[in-house]
């Protein structure tokens, strides 16, 4: 996310609880597809969850910038 989304969030996080649920569970998941991006080597199971989470992060981003939008 940009720097924008970013200072929006912290604007609203602590009075939205939609926002803040989405925006953890996002971060959360980046951490989980940082661990895949170390691997020098995914098999086909761990390429597999990857792509899946990379789905559901994609998701909630859009969900969070739909939030953020009422925002703006």
């Amino acid at each position: 996310m940009e720097q924008r989304e970013e200072e929006l969030i912290r604007e609203h996080v602590n009075h939205d609880q939609e926002l803040k649920a989405l925006y953890e569970e996002h971060l959360q998941y980046k951490r989980r597809l940082e661990t895949f991006r170390e691997k020098p080597y995914l098999t086909a199971e761990e390429e597999m969850e990857k792509k899946r989470l990379q789905k559901i992060k994609l998701a909630q981003k859009d969900r969070i910038m739909e939030i953020l939008a009422r925002y703006r």
